[in-house]
């Protein structure tokens, strides 16, 4: 049976100082196959006794003391998400990859990557604790198994780019292998192929030594992590030179903001967005505000939960002791009854919550440009409200005012559909 290569994904982090706000701003575009639906999940963080287990996509593993509250944006059917945030100010995406390396158990249901992504938000104070948690939970336990519920040919390794408020991590893995790099300023962004050459600011203890058992490396000069274990993806490449080259132009001024990173997450001509037809759509996408480090003004995280960014509405979220978001964001739970136990690979089943049916409903109408121009016009408001409400935030200021944002945005985009 052959396997389906992966051919989509787009992560971008933008530093200091090329930000407006002096900040961090990340973005991240979740290709996935047609029909599969993403939802948005908030998680409250828990305290658990000793002992404790939690049961991923595919595999039980042993459970933390303490997580941390969680926004996910998550392919409905796997315990994992392709990208979310955590309360301690930590974004996650992942990528699916190619490597000319097999480390023979690839099919094996172990950890997804998108379980990795979960993990490393929900454990992860920091960009640098998450990169040190998803590793050790990979050597650990491994990566593998299906990657979609609908395909049972999708098989891959992941790279992740994992920023914080104060730095980015690039996290590069293959099999039980990884590398990962550093980047404390400028802008980095990722695709679906790997990327990280000599400058490797850690890495796992067997790598160079695999590499040269494997015959991928002879041992003579810089190790390069990419030319030894990369497959060339020509789709990756030039996604990712398009990106790299739109976030030099957009930042060259120092004032690079939200708008900026919407406007390249909604780029259909690089292919970064993708549009419902396409084999590989965007499903979800997540652009994320991060304030500075010595800052008291809270982050703001804003989220699709429906496909094609370039027709829909990035809703924002904060985290807040009272935080709610809408049912409406979350699919529904398949039917328990022994009786009728849905296949695992599976083109019948509808996990579409509400605001996926409403936003597919009404973006197919004869009408559909008027309804996106109205759609964009509600976004641009609420970004307004949103960063004028940032913008007078003081310290010790209540955020009652946001535990219901992401809610409210969801049940007026519904009514509007309506």
């Amino acid at each position: 049976m052959e396997e389906i290569n992966p051919s989509s994904c787009d992560t971008f982090v933008v530093l200091p100082p090329l930000t407006s706000h002096q900040g961090v701003v990340f973005g991240k575009n979740s290709d996935r196959p047609n029909g599969e639906v993403q939802e948005l999940v908030y998680l409250k963080g828990q305290d658990f006794p000793t002992g404790a287990k939690v049961s991923c996509t595919y595999i039980e593993i042993d459970q933390v003391s303490k997580t941390f509250p969680v926004i996910l944006s998550k392919p409905a059917w796997m315990w994992g998400a392709e990208m979310g945030a955590n309360d301690q100010g930590v974004c996650i995406g992942n990528e699916a990859v190619w490597s000319n390396y097999k480390s023979g158990d690839e099919k094996q249901e172990r950890l997804l990557g998108m379980d990795l992504v979960r993990l490393g938000l929900e454990r992860g104070g920091s960009a640098d604790e998450a990169v040190t948690i998803i590793t050790q939970l990979l050597e650990e336990h491994g990566q593998g198994g299906p990657c979609s519920d609908i395909n049972p040919r999708m098989f891959y390794h992941n790279s992740y780019l994992i920023a914080d408020r104060k730095e980015a991590w690039v996290l590069e893995t293959v099999g039980k292998l990884w590398a990962a790099e550093r980047v404390e300023s400028g802008f980095r962004n990722i695709s679906n192929a790997l990327t990280i050459g000599t400058k490797m600011d850690r890495k796992c203890s067997n790598l160079l030594d695999v590499a040269k058992s494997e015959g991928l490396w002879d041992g003579m000069g810089d190790f390069h992590f990419a030319k030894a274990f990369g497959k060339h993806n020509e789709d990756a490449e030039e996604r990712k030179q398009r990106g790299q080259k739109m976030l030099t132009i957009l930042s060259g001024g120092n004032q690079f903001c939200i708008v900026d990173m919407l406007g390249i997450l909604r780029d259909k001509e690089s292919n970064i967005c993708r549009g419902t037809d396409h084999l590989n759509p965007t499903a979800s996408s997540q652009v994320s505000v991060l304030s500075p480090v010595d800052s008291a003004k809270p982050s703001c995280h804003w989220f699709t939960g429906t496909p094609d960014p370039s027709i829909s509405v990035y809703k924002p979220f904060v985290f807040t002791p009272n935080v709610q978001i809408s049912h409406l964001t979350i699919s529904p739970v398949p039917d328990p009854d022994p009786a009728k136990i849905i296949p695992r690979f599976s083109t019948t089943v509808d996990r579409s919550h509400q605001l996926y049916k409403f936003h597919q409903t009404a973006t197919s109408k004869p009408n559909r440009e008027e309804i996106i121009a109205k759609l964009r016009s509600m976004e641009e408001g609420c970004l307004s409200e949103v960063q004028a409400f940032i913008d007078k935030f003081e310290a010790g200021q209540p955020l009652t005012e946001m535990d219901e944002l992401l809610k409210d945005i969801v049940e007026t985009e519904i009514k509007f559909y309506k």
